[in-house]
């Protein structure tokens, strides 16, 4: 074993040990020569221990193949020492700390850095993919990624490294960490090549995304919006693909993917949306200037009659037709016609929530109308009516994510805070919605924060408000008496979950025992009284009533003497 102040080959002096493993130790280095510091693992031979055979040839193998490589992003292997005893391979020393511990220090990192860090990713992966033999990593993942203090990344530990061969079928051994290992990674289909890289890289930006550790519960890669609804659709939609079971169904090399991280917010459903409008409108203006030739201003007049008689025709075909998906089609050609009127984007809306689902599949349908058409919109002095509506549906409709029932509610409020802001940032003081749209936004942000406060520690002095806030929303639907069922039973569970969940919290933040006691058993009078008239509110109905006797329990708890 090598100690401090030893000189390796009359050249390497040990400064300290900066790192140990199983069989093997990293040392901090000075070449007396070049005046320059290195790495250098140091690996003990073992007679008659087989383990530490294959430890050794492997290392050498990953050596040898490494002193091959020239990548900015790659470490580099300069020196292969072999005194009888010892091994020291001499590399890179790396300035920096992987991204595994930033992730455990700091969680999910912003969506443009890890952007940034997943293209020089990429291109490593890429350059080892087209040596010849192709050198297939296989061990991508967060620990095995150095960041250095210039913000540029690294990738080191080439230990499961291969070759790719033309003619095997399959890997001689299964290896990989699972969690971020690829299915063909544990032997049975087929050998692992450049696409077993595209699925470690994605699960690594996954966990780097959202902050969810692929090899900790709930172990699936779920849309990484389900964490959190701020992220580009464009980069969920890359992401998905990486992670493809199937490597048929994934990106087929490393330079495909790359163009669509150069690309991702192209990749996103508003982006595509944007281009066919601008597509649609540049054949238009086209058409319009071979009619000005022929027909002059006649013609314009002509076209402007025409546009709106479409535009009330759809309007109307949508309000006669008898499905919701007839009357989604009708209103969204209307948009088409008239983009920046509110009347058609409402019209939608409600027939989304015709079936109270409003799907993925809608969402997307309804974003790549709004998205295209939003700087336009919020001119029309309507608009702030129709992002409380927005807020509204996905408050209450919206179907993303997780089946359990306040994991769900929180990814509703989330996805929603957005509307009810504009609604409240673009809207009149003394319009009818300006209140509600304003106790939704501050009960969504309420819930958006709320953990990590509670975290940090500094969640005191929240709870009063949002105790105020839900007392707010339940006076406000119980008041209206044309209020849908599905509304009010949402809002007597949030209040009911909220009571639940923060019983002691606003005890402490000063919530009277009455008080509570008093909305608590409004909320029960009123859940009893919902004439739930279908399969999901009837449902709904009955588990907000079996969640009573646990809000009634936490009550007696938090007021206990």
């Amino acid at each position: 074993m090598a100690v401090i102040g030893q000189v390796i080959d009359d050249k390497y002096e040990i400064l300290k040990l900066i790192g140990q493993g199983g069989m093997s130790k990293v040392y901090l280095a000075m070449d007396k020569r070049l005046n320059k510091q290195w790495a250098i693992k140091e690996i003990e031979k073992r007679t008659r221990d087989k383990n530490n055979e294959i430890v050794i040839q492997s290392a050498i193998a990953e050596a040898n193949m490494i002193k091959q490589l020239d990548h900015p992003a790659i470490v580099r292997i300069v020196d292969i020492i072999d005194n009888g005893n010892v091994i020291y391979i001499i590399e890179d020393y790396i300035e920096g700390e992987p991204l595994s511990t930033i992730l455990e220090n700091s969680g999910a990192q912003p969506q443009d850095m890890v952007v940034e860090w997943a293209i020089q990713l990429c291109e490593a992966l890429e350059y080892l993919h087209t040596r010849k033999p192709p050198i297939i990593y296989r061990d991508m993942k967060p620990a095995n990624v150095m960041l250095k203090p210039d913000g540029n990344v690294k990738v080191i530990d080439f230990g499961i490294a291969r070759e790719y061969k033309e003619q095997s079928l399959a890997d001689t051994v299964s290896l990989g960490t699972k969690g971020y290992a690829a299915p063909e990674q544990f032997g049975g289909k087929g050998q692992t090549d450049a696409r077993t890289d595209v699925y470690c890289l994605g699960v690594t930006l996954y966990h780097l995304l959202t902050g969810q550790n692929p090899c900790e519960p709930p172990y699936e890669i779920y849309p990484i919006r389900h964490w959190n609804p701020q992220l580009s659709a464009g980069l969920e939609a890359i992401v998905q693909k990486c992670t493809q079971l199937n490597p048929q169904d994934r990106y087929q090399s490393c330079a495909e993917l790359l163009y669509a991280l150069e690309h991702y917010e192209e990749y996103g459903a508003a982006y595509r949306a944007k281009q066919k409008k601008k597509l649609t409108a540049f054949i238009s203006v086209l058409a319009a200037c071979v009619v000005f030739l022929l027909v002059g201003c006649v013609g314009l007049f002509m076209r402007d009659q025409t546009n709106n008689a479409d535009y009330e025709q759809n309007i109307m075909w949508a309000q006669t037709a008898t499905t919701p998906e007839q009357k989604a089609e009708y209103y969204s050609a209307a948009i088409d016609i008239k983009p920046t009127l509110t009347e058609a984007y409402l019209g939608m809306i409600e027939a989304f929530k015709n079936d109270t689902s409003f799907s993925t599949e809608e969402e997307q349908e309804l974003m790549k109308k709004l998205n295209a058409n939003l700087a336009g919109l919020k001119e029309n002095p309507e608009y702030p009516d129709l992002a409380f509506e927005i807020g509204k549906l996905y408050w209450y409709y919206y179907e993303y994510g997780t089946d359990n029932s306040s994991d769900n509610q929180i990814t509703k409020m989330k996805s929603a805070i957005q509307w009810f802001d504009d609604a409240v940032t673009l809207g009149n003081e003394n319009s009818e919605y300006y209140v509600m749209a304003k106790t939704y936004r501050d009960i969504g942000l309420f819930n958006q924060e709320i953990t990590l406060n509670i975290e940090e520690a500094s969640d005191k002095g929240m709870y009063a408000p949002y105790w105020e806030n839900i007392k707010e929303l339940i006076q406000l639907v119980s008041a209206d008496e044309g209020e849908s069922e599905i509304i009010e039973l949402e809002v007597y569970r949030l209040a009911a979950y909220s009571i639940e969940t923060y019983a002691r919290k606003f005890k402490s933040d000063g919530v009277e025992e009455q008080d509570m006691r008093s909305i608590f058993q409004e909320v029960k009078q009123r859940s009893a009284q919902v004439d739930a008239t279908s399969d999901k509110t009837q449902a709904m109905q009955e588990e907000l009533m079996q969640r009573f006797d646990a809000a009634e329990l936490a009550i007696e708890n938090a007021y206990r003497e």
